[in-house]
């Protein structure tokens, strides 16, 4: 259950934010709204954006209940607008779209879940209030009657609203039996809303957990996706790891639960690990900046940064305890779950990429590189350099304000050097002096793997000493190949 305080504002505060953003539907959506009165069928706003309205949020996608059916639905539409699509007939729901105004209507749903899928017995109903007992939250089962602008909320979701509260309108154990996914979304919207998760709704969660089971990999990952981009996520993963739900998920975060030994040579690699992913988010930047916000692949490497360390952990003499290359480790564990959640290919590489380069900076505080090391580490980065910077200064979680300090501004001093380097060699795209081209003609090689070789010992030399002229690079070629056929 999360803890952090809600945000309450007043019942009369929400009803006049509500109202004047109900006030200001587009003409469009009354006119509708009337045709349906007119044929003797109700029309209501549903779902998120009543919600948001209460919040002083307006709303791009407008969700509306209706009595009709969907033949009727679809009747009423075409009066309305040319612009109509069939969005699932079976469940009820028909689009339509006039100029910019884009709807989506469905008809009242009383449905039934077999118990062994997420998929319903579909079911329409025949009042407005049946359907809303059917949604993931109180917060999200309100309405508004069209065209009165009659608030119905049969299951005090305005109270919860003012309150911060997740709850859910009917038993959760009902609710969650019948979705469970709507236990990703609680975790979810206490990230997104700041919402803390009602006792006994949270309760069910732990209890049921195991029935997220049934639902789709792909469903999972897009939950989980929407609460890294949310304003709390420290609240929506700590959701996740109390309720149990993170275990069939994500178990790599609950893993990093490790015990702390009683003279803590290691700190609390859960802790640190949330602590990491808030720093990370307070380093993206604005929308002109490097790593505009919320940016999920800096998110999610500094979430699985340090799930290497549990299966690489060692006590060693002495009491001391060693995760030797955990970012390694980490790294083929980050693309293995990433995988399993059906996350995009470029996604995976970018996160596995950065979670292998996580500790490459350590050690500079100590010994200052040489500019070949800081080319590498900007080659070895790549695209990913930007997230590779804030990723490590998000690491150094330390109490030790000097310690602190100290790789603070080490990293400032790496940061100076390589835009230093970038003025004097295109240092973000290091190729060798001579390309394959280039040594085909100066060894008189045809193409095959004594020219890959060469390239690489160019490019090694161009990493150790930077930029050199032709004729330099031509004879450190010629020596190479000679020493090479000596040998």
């Amino acid at each position: 259950m999360t803890d952090h305080p809600a945000a309450s504002p007043s019942l009369d505060v929400l009803r006049r934010r509500a109202v004047g953003l109900w006030a200001a539907l587009p003409a469009d959506i009354t006119r509708l709204a009337e045709s349906f009165a007119a044929a003797g069928h109700e029309l209501a706003l549903v779902g998120g954006p009543v919600r948001d309205a209460f919040l002083g949020r307006s709303s791009a996608d407008l969700d509306f209940a209706t009595s009709a059916h969907p033949d009727q639905i679809e009747a009423l539409l075409r009066g309305w607008t040319r612009s109509t699509w069939d969005m699932g007939r079976e469940f009820g729901t028909i689009g339509g779209r006039r100029g910019d105004v884009v709807v989506e209507i469905t008809t009242y749903r009383a449905d039934e879940y077999d118990g062994a899928t997420r998929k319903p017995v579909v079911a329409f109903g025949d009042s407005l209030e049946g359907d809303l007992a059917r949604r993931d939250f109180t917060v999200n089962a309100m309405a508004v009657r069209l065209p009165s602008l009659e608030f119905v909320d049969p299951y005090g979701g305005l109270e919860d609203l003012a309150g911060g509260l997740l709850r859910t309108p009917i038993d959760p154990h009902v609710s969650f039996g019948d979705d469970p996914l709507r236990m990703m979304r609680a975790a979810r919207f206490a990230s997104q809303l700041r919402f803390d998760i009602e006792p006994a709704t949270f309760a069910a969660m732990a209890a049921m957990s195991e029935r997220i089971a049934i639902v789709s990999a792909e469903r999972v990952r897009d939950e989980l996706t929407k609460l890294l981009l949310g304003g709390d996520v420290r609240a929506g993963l700590a959701a996740l790891v109390d309720s149990g739900l993170a275990e069939r998920v994500l178990p790599e975060l609950p893993a990093l639960r490790l015990e702390v030994d009683e003279h803590h040579h290691h700190k609390d690699v859960y802790d640190h690990t949330l602590t990491v992913v808030e720093q990370a988010i307070d380093l993206e930047t604005g929308p002109d900046g490097p790593v505009p916000g919320p940016d999920l692949i800096l998110r999610l490497a500094a979430l699985l940064h340090d799930i290497g360390k549990p299966p690489t952990r060692r006590l060693e003499p002495g009491g001391g305890v060693s995760f030797h290359h955990h970012e390694i480790v980490g790294a083929k564990m980050t693309a293995r779950r990433l995988k399993e959640l059906r996350f995009d290919k470029d996604t995976v590489k970018a996160v596995q990429h950065l979670v292998s380069l996580h500790l490459r900076f350590h050690g500079y505080a100590d010994a200052r590189w040489s500019d070949s090391a800081v080319r590498r580490y900007v080659v070895d980065a790549g695209d990913q350099l930007e997230r590779l910077h804030r990723l490590t200064r998000a690491d150094v979680t330390t109490r030790n304000r000097r310690k602190a300090d100290r790789l603070s501004f080490a990293y400032d001093d790496l940061e100076h050097r390589i835009a230093e380097l970038r003025e004097q060699e295109e240092v973000d795209a290091i190729r060798p002096d001579l390309d394959g081209t280039r040594i085909m003609e100066i060894l008189g090689l045809a193409p095959g793997r004594a020219v890959g070789e060469a390239y690489r010992h160019m490019l090694e030399l161009r990493m150790e000493h930077g930029p050199l002229d032709p004729e330099r690079a031509e004879a450190e070629l010629k020596a190479w190949w000679a020493a090479r056929q000596s040998s």
